[in-house]
């Protein structure tokens, strides 16, 4: 049945003033095993923006369920949780409880970092890694042609990517306070791929994304896939 926006009763907006564009929008949500929502946002095409403290793009955003910021947010009184964002695209928790997040970069690496809560992760000063120790370095990159990564999930302590331009999911060993080497899966079988999601099976349930406009569908597109992970 067609979702028709009133099975759930009336919408209520939890934030308001998050800069919006045509691209570089974010909207990974999720909630953290602290009870808090995070949301990840674009700099809206307008790069400074991730590095000003006061705009909420560019930005991990962690609030209370009712859009509030939690009284031990590293800025007080804000809901800014890390900036120095282009584009985030996917956000999951390890076993640890630490918070990663995979990010569109512009023209040169794609990245996977472990978020800082109060760090400054470079964008637009640094793409990738660099910044002379005055950015949290990413914990993986890849050139975009590899990657443009969307959405991540995290199962055993393992990350798995979705690569758009990529057409691969990509899986990535946590390792200490970083990971091992990345492995490439699914490469070049279904395209686009878009959303990672854990199934109660132990499985992994991962959206194709071809009929995004810039895709090439085939017989059956879009659709989810069932991948075994042992």
């Amino acid at each position: 049945m067609p979702f028709d926006g009133t099975a759930f009763g009336p919408r209520e907006l939890l934030v308001t003033g998050i800069p919006s564009a045509v691209y570089h929008d974010g909207g990974a949500l999720e909630f953290g095993p602290d009870g808090m929502l995070y949301a990840g946002t674009g700099d809206a095409t307008d790069g400074p923006l991730a590095q000003d403290p006061a705009s909420l793009a560019g930005k991990i955003l962690r609030m209370t369920p009712d859009g509030r910021p939690p009284g031990d947010n590293p800025f007080p009184g804000s809901l800014v949780f890390s900036l120095g964002h282009r584009n985030v695209q996917g956000l999951a928790f390890d076993s640890r409880d630490r918070l990663w997040a995979s990010e569109y970069g512009a023209n040169a690496w794609d990245e996977l970092n472990l978020v800082q809560p109060g760090g400054n992760h470079g964008w637009p000063q640094v793409e990738g890694r660099g910044g002379d120790g005055e950015f949290v370095q990413p914990a993986a990159q890849w050139p975009v042609e590899e990657a443009s990564p969307s959405g991540i999930a995290i199962v055993d302590d393992v990350i798995h990517m979705a690569a758009l331009r990529g057409e691969r999911l990509w899986q990535i060993p946590i390792s200490g306070e970083g990971v091992g080497e990345p492995v490439a899966t699914l490469e070049d079988a279904h395209g686009r791929l878009r959303t990672p999601e854990p199934a109660p099976d132990g499985s992994l349930w991962v959206t194709t994304s071809n009929r995004d406009g810039r895709g090439e569908p085939a017989a059956g597109d879009d659709r989810i896939l069932r991948v075994a992970l042992s």
